[in-house]
């Protein structure tokens, strides 16, 4: 695993990322782990496996959790109309909810870069007022259901709502009963509140970049940005403004004990015929593979089939994945801004799987 090190060193050396956390893991036991650099560059505070970061996107497999267990409960068939469990649902009555959960709707995409608010102003913040108006600013789909594949966060904040439908409760609070309490983790390592500063890494940006320009575009500066602490610009506290599509917040340890519950055969948190579905491709109605199952992108590394999601954005970047016929998962998460799909984790996964193939 030297070799998995040394990358990861090299980039924080090189000013790639403030800091990194790397775990692999298989059901029940951390196979090897690395952390190096800062969660606070000014104050050098130390990068730690407890550490709390941004999930963003990672949250969407919470979400489609959340539905599998209510279709489990026999509370949601997931090849119904959505509409049929959202009342103020603006897109067509063919949209299925196994459709919302694959990004298969059609529903669009608008960039979400702008979708924060500050953490200061959160508890006057209302989710639903800000999304019926961007409903209402995209109001037709942008291919036919079930015809292609087609990533919508708009889609999960429907998701989120019909969570809210069909369990009577407000979606954080299903979610903490329902995945992250049978988890037996410390309210830091998975949620979506800020509890204690001094256990949140700082988001950053490269001071000089590109992207640092278009994100100027995007949000206020003096709202979302501190002071330049050498080439790295802070991000100050902010939420995303959509729980359901990326308002997870959590350590590399509670991130990784939820996807080592997902590898049990025997989970606490679905059975293993739903949890075969969440697992498996989706097609579309050609009969086209998407690369999708239900919220997980499929892949394969060094022949082994993985289920991955990235998450990213201002000043966070992290990936989770699972490798469901090995038994074995992996977490990396970083302080600085992603907002693609990155992919690292191939980087560092093949070293352990070339270490366990017969020379």
């Amino acid at each position: 695993m030297e070799r998995i090190n040394n990358l990861l060193i090299t980039l924080v050396e090189k000013g790639k990322a403030p800091s990194v956390q790397y775990l692999l893991f298989d059901r029940d036991q951390i196979l090897h782990e690395f952390g190096a650099g800062f969660t606070d560059v000014i104050n050098r505070k130390q990068s730690e496996k407890y550490t709390v970061y941004k999930g963003f996107s990672v949250t969407k497999t919470f979400t489609a959790l959340a539905v599998l267990q209510l279709a489990e409960k026999g509370k949601v068939d997931l090849d119904q109309s959505a509409k049929g469990y959202l009342e103020d649902f603006n897109y067509s009555e063919e949209i299925t909810v196994r459709q919302l959960l694959g990004h298969t709707a059609g529903i669009p995409n608008p960039n979400p870069l702008s979708w924060i608010h500050p953490a200061a102003k959160h508890d006057s913040f209302s989710g639903d007022l800000f999304f019926n108006q961007i409903f209402e600013k995209h109001p037709k789909v942008k291919s036919q259901p079930g015809k292609k594949f087609a990533y919508s966060n708009l889609g999960y904040v429907y998701l989120g709502r019909l969570v809210e439908s069909v369990s009577g409760m407000g979606y954080e609070e299903y979610v903490q009963k329902n995945i992250i309490e049978p988890l037996e983790l410390e309210p830091s390592d998975l949620g979506f509140e800020y509890i204690d500063s001094a256990l949140y890494a700082k988001g950053y940006h490269k001071k000089n970049s590109l992207l640092n320009w278009i994100m100027g575009l995007f949000i206020d500066k003096k709202v979302y940005r501190g002071k330049p602490e050498g080439k790295w610009q802070p991000f100050l506290p902010y939420y995303v403004n959509g729980a359901s599509y990326g308002g997870l917040m959590g350590s590399p340890v509670g991130f990784m004990k939820y996807v080592q519950e997902l590898l049990k055969d025997d989970s606490k948190l679905l059975s293993p015929g739903f949890k075969n579905q969440m697992f498996t491709e989706n097609q579309t109605l050609d009969h086209q593979p998407t690369g999708m199952s239900l919220s997980w992108f499929i892949g394969k590394l060094n022949d082994q089939r993985y289920c991955a999601h990235a998450g990213g954005g201002g000043g966070f970047y992290c990936e989770i994945r699972l490798y469901p016929e090995k038994g074995i998962g992996s977490i990396i998460m970083f302080n600085r801004s992603g907002m693609t799909n990155e992919a690292f984790l191939d980087k560092l996964d093949k070293f352990y799987f070339e270490s366990r193939s017969p020379s």
